[in-house]
């Protein structure tokens, strides 16, 4: 068990930590899933779930090329 502290830090327990997969480091997105319930999700695994699911629709042949050429 932990307490949340001052500056809303809370230590997670380190056998909690094995058991999800997550090691010191990890870069994680936290998110409030109801009353008294928080979810962190190891962001690596976002990257699987979301890398490629921007279609042509979103972004056309060429499209990136062309920003990218504004930069210079």
């Amino acid at each position: 068990m932990s307490a949340v502290s001052r500056k809303n830090q809370v230590t997670i327990p380190a056998d909690v930590m094995r058991a999800a997969g997550l090691e010191p480091g990890d870069d994680v997105r936290i998110m409030s899933v109801g009353p008294g319930r928080l979810e962190l999700v190891k962001s690596d695994e976002l990257i699987d779930v979301y890398a490629g699911s921007f279609d042509k629709t979103v972004y056309p042949d060429g499209y990136l090329e062309e920003v990218r050429g504004g930069w210079a």
